[in-house]
């Protein structure tokens, strides 16, 4: 039996068992689920399944608890592999997780917390971004409350995780003052810079709630780099959990959960340096380590690799990132190293020629004096060696070719005469 046929199975059962054989048969699915793809993922998880739950839920043929049990684990794994069903937001399942919300919220006598906790999380990490905003004011100081426990056995880091994981469903655009809560995440991440009390998933979760939730002002960059330390942080975080992964194994065959905590630091970063002035050596020391990551993931795992080369074509773009920096980083080493792949793609072409056009723009510009004339040019030598070094001259005729077969939609963006692309001195 497939997994999806095998789920199936065990859900098609569970009305016809007692409230301790569909915890049994609950835990099993959950394991399957785990092995699903994305295909996999969706074929079972559709408007119609979660109608069903709803069903027998009001039909009491299945507990809340048990219903719990399986939904929390659900909006875990789409929202940790990205998969973002969108099934469950037209659903009836959907609209009784937000009505039960709402009451127990508004109970006048003692609140069932726990309960308001396993609703709150169940909702949010099915959503990706959709959350209802009346609900935001609900689950966000609930969440909060479970994420600022700082004790170190498993049952309360695993908590804490899926409460830092919830927050990230929260879009950006949502009306709730996020600013209200940034001393207490600020506080978490002081705290796990201390004690290491956190799991990798939760703290990636705490540092993504923080530079994509909060207003891009001076103050929060400020905080963000140079008292929380987010380019050593986010360093030291990756290059833990690379050493957990066999880079030589395929990406499907990987299956480990540091793979995808990978990425999630990647679309940190990449929101930083798109949306953030500040500029340190952490954050230089950072470029050495997507440099690494890059190499590592370039033959199995290409959704790593090509969050990799965003990050490098954002870095090239922004005007803070120094220009020697990139180079002293190996980031001019590893473009061209991928350019000489003789697999390379589209997409991963027009971010090699981004790059360089990006680092050929900034060096053409208007000297502000003489001393800055100078320094352009002394890089502008610096990257010519580089590329000579690369087997630079080799690769440009080839280009010329390759630019025909790029996407459509690029080519108002694109120069024909590949040149454009390159520094020269």
């Amino acid at each position: 039996m497939s997994v999806t046929e095998k789920f199936t199975a065990l859900f098609d059962g569970l009305e016809e068992c007692d409230e301790e054989e569909q915890v049994q048969k609950i835990m099993e699915m959950n394991g399957l689920i785990d092995e699903m793809n994305k295909e996999e993922f969706e074929s079972i998880f559709t408007i119609e399944l979660f109608n069903k739950i709803h069903q027998m839920i009001e039909k009491e043929k299945l507990p809340w608890g048990n219903a719990i049990l399986l939904m929390k684990h659900v909006g875990y794994y789409q929202m940790l592999k990205r998969f973002y069903d969108y099934a469950f937001i037209d659903s009836l399942l959907s609209d009784r997780f937000q009505e039960l919300i709402i009451e127990e919220e508004e109970k006048k006598g003692e609140k069932n917390e726990r309960l308001l906790v396993d609703l709150c999380e169940c909702y949010l990490l099915q959503l990706d971004y959709n959350i209802c905003e009346d609900l935001v004011s609900i689950c966000v100081p609930c969440l909060l409350k479970v994420a600022s426990k700082k004790e170190r056995n498993e049952e309360t880091q695993k908590e804490v995780e899926i409460a830092l994981f919830g927050f990230n469903c929260i879009d950006d655009g949502t009306k709730i003052k996020k600013e209200i809560f940034k001393n207490e995440i600020k506080e978490i991440v002081y705290y796990q810079q201390e004690h290491r009390n956190l799991t990798h998933l939760a703290y990636q979760s705490a540092w993504m709630f923080l530079i994509c939730g909060f207003p891009k002002v001076d103050s929060s960059e400020e905080v963000i780099v140079n008292e929380l330390h987010f380019g050593r942080e986010a360093r030291r975080e990756i290059e833990d959990l690379s050493k957990c992964i066999d880079w030589k194994r395929k990406e499907e065959e990987n299956g480990r959960i540091e793979v995808h905590i990978i990425e999630r630091w990647l679309d940190v970063i990449d929101n930083y340096l798109t949306s953030c002035e500040l500029w340190n050596e952490e954050l230089a020391g950072l470029i050495n380590c997507i440099v690494q990551v890059l190499r590592a993931s370039r033959d199995n795992h290409k959704d790593i690799r090509n969050r990799c080369f965003d990050i490098l074509r954002c870095a090239a773009e922004n005007r803070n990132v120094e220009i020697d920096c990139l180079l002293k980083n190996g980031a001019f080493g590893a473009v061209l190293e991928e350019i000489q792949q003789p697999t390379i793609n589209d997409d991963l072409i027009r971010n090699c020629y981004y790059f360089f056009l990006s680092i050929s723009e900034r060096l053409k510009e208007k000297d502000v004096n003489e001393t800055e004339g100078e320094k352009r040019k002394e890089m502008k030598r610096k990257i010519f060696e580089k590329m000579e070094e690369e087997g630079y001259e080799d690769d440009i005729a080839g280009f010329h070719d390759v630019v025909s077969f790029l996407n459509k939609k690029y080519y108002f963006q694109l120069s024909f005469n590949s040149s454009d692309y390159f520094v020269n001195v």
